[in-house]
């Protein structure tokens, strides 16, 4: 129904992609035991953070740039890329300071880490977790690091949450000022919320489609005779909405088909629409709601206003936060590795570097 296709399910072959739930920096481990011969690239206390991890952190990191501006010149993968990968060592101490605090708050978030798999197996329409293992492995990535990386994510937002989110208050009167103060952020345009019954003919010879358009007559009277077109939607719907009652979300001006476009936002909230013969198939619409242009009440966009500024908020504490972390921790950088926070004026100790 939109201009643009809807987003596809992760096949297993593309399971790669659910490391990019982290960032790239949260992707290498900092290893309390590393390979007797492996190089070091940084130590945070009693971690390290080894060349060959720092490397697959760079290669993520620039896989990420080419995925994120597919199509761009080269010249301008290459400067996205140099651009994030400036802080890529400084992201990397950053989680090995976070998760070392976490072990020793005692955090633990193993039945997240349980859910948030769960999650995504869901999401990929897998049948269990072993089916995700072997979609993970199958991606080069092995079951114990994937696991590793968002365990390691977790404990970072909990540490965040504990020790930084708790600590910001935001009040009414801060809501109340910002939304006064930004009247554009909270003004939408005219939309319609719709639902559909749709039935295809893919496939069919043209001389067939009088019998799916008959069929389509018949579902959209049963309707205007008091049948429930959510209900009709989840029985005869052929379109992939049919499980969500034929619910296809809401729409601006732009954003639907022109033929689709011009009839619904003529109707109004409960209204259902002729057959409309598309170039798939037959559509009958359903305007669940009209909602004109306007500035949105305060009490609706309260939420989307306290995420604002409890974000705006958060930046500056988690530097600092950061800050103070470094200054209680024994940290060292090979020479030739660049850590960022050193040129943002963090205090980190600087002992002898000769023995990395």
């Amino acid at each position: 129904m939109r201009n643009c296709n809807r987003a596809a399910v992760v096949t297993l072959g593309l399971l790669v992609l659910l490391a990019a739930l982290l960032p790239a920096n949260a992707r290498a481990q900092a290893q309390a035991n590393p390979p007797a011969d492996a190089e070091i690239v940084a130590r945070v206390n009693d971690q390290v953070i080894t060349l060959a991890a720092y490397q697959k952190a760079e290669q993520q990191l620039h896989d990420e740039a080419a995925r994120d501006c597919q199509g761009c010149p080269q010249d301008q993968i290459a400067a996205q890329f140099k651009e994030q990968d400036k802080d890529l060592l400084r992201g990397m101490i950053d989680e090995s300071l976070m998760v070392q605090r976490a072990k020793d708050m005692g955090v633990t978030v193993e039945s997240d880490l349980t859910k948030r798999l769960d999650e995504v197996r869901q999401q990929n329409g897998l049948a269990t977790l072993e089916d995700l293992q072997k979609g993970v492995e199958a991606s080069g990535l092995s079951w114990e690091e994937y696991k590793t990386t968002l365990r390691n994510g977790l404990l970072q937002k909990e540490v965040v949450r504990r020790e930084v989110g708790s600590h910001v208050d935001i009040s009414a009167d801060e809501v109340k000022q910002y939304y006064e103060a930004h009247p554009q952020e909270f003004t939408l345009p005219e939309r319609v919320v719709l639902s559909e019954i749709s039935l295809s003919t893919d496939g069919m010879k043209p001389e067939d489609y009088d019998a799916v358009r008959n069929k389509a007559e018949g579902l959209r009277t049963s309707v205007l005779n008091g049948d429930d077109f959510n209900q009709v939607a989840r029985l005869y719907s052929q379109g992939s909405t049919a499980k969500e009652g034929g619910s296809l979300g809401t729409f601006k001006k732009g954003e639907l088909a022109p033929q689709l476009e011009a009839v619904v936002f003529q109707m109004s909230k409960g209204q259902i629409s002729d057959v409309i013969q598309t170039r798939t198939g037959f559509e009958i619409l359903k305007v669940e709601d009209h909602l004109q242009p306007g500035l949105q009440p305060l009490e609706k966009v309260e939420p989307d206003i306290r995420n604002t500024l409890h974000a705006q908020k958060m930046q500056p504490r988690m530097r600092d936060y950061l800050a103070e972390l470094r200054e209680q921790s024994y940290i060292i950088v090979k020479p030739g590795y660049s850590d960022s926070a050193l040129l943002s004026g963090a205090n980190v100790p600087s002992p002898d570097r000769s023995h990395l």
